[in-house]
């Protein structure tokens, strides 16, 4: 993950949400190291806050993020309901709540990771809206299981190393009509 924000171009219309299976405590030290790599403001994520361009939320450890809609702005819903799939946070939570949520392309991404999650809220996601789906290759996983998983369902359009990620996610907005939502 961090090559991929210290590569990524800054884009104002887009913001990023990310999940990663962390505990407590140890989410705003990555955050912080992402933000001095990145050209985004890469932050945990807060309660109530408006989601914006230029902006990376991380999910809070223990805490599942959604995006709600409040005025017709999407901001952040932190909970701690039941884990899915033995995670908290849960990409699948996120997913499902940006198929509700946006009402534009959104690209995904899945990198390296233990288990399956992120595949039935991908599957949910593509059924309601237009997605781009990445995945990270197998050569460049630490554990390929949710890269696997979200392959094996067919719900990926390109499997791509780690190193090339910041372009495959560059260009994937650049297909989705120039602005979205990395999660």
């Amino acid at each position: 993950m961090h090559y991929i924000f210290s590569h990524l171009t800054l884009r104002q219309d887009t913001a990023l949400l990310v999940v990663q299976h962390m505990p407590p405590g140890f989410t705003r030290s990555l955050a912080n190291r992402l933000n001095e790599l990145s050209a985004y403001t890469v932050k945990e994520a807060q309660q109530g806050e408006a989601v914006q361009g230029a902006y990376a939320y991380v999910a809070p450890g223990d805490y599942h993020m959604e995006m709600k809609l409040t005025e017709g702005v999407p901001v952040i819903h932190l909970h701690q309901d039941a884990p899915q799939r033995g995670h908290r946070p849960s990409v699948d939570v996120l997913f499902r709540s940006a198929a509700q949520t946006v009402n534009y392309g959104v690209v995904t991404v899945i990198l390296t990771g233990m288990g399956k999650d992120g595949t039935e809220g991908l599957q949910w996601l593509r059924e309601r809206k237009n997605v781009y789906s990445l995945a990270e290759d197998q050569s460049t996983c630490v554990v390929y299981g949710m890269p696997k998983a979200a392959s094996e369902a067919r719900l990926i359009d390109k499997v791509v190393p780690l190193e090339g990620m910041p372009g495959a996610i560059e260009q994937a907005i650049k297909e989705l009509g120039g602005s979205g939502q990395w999660i």
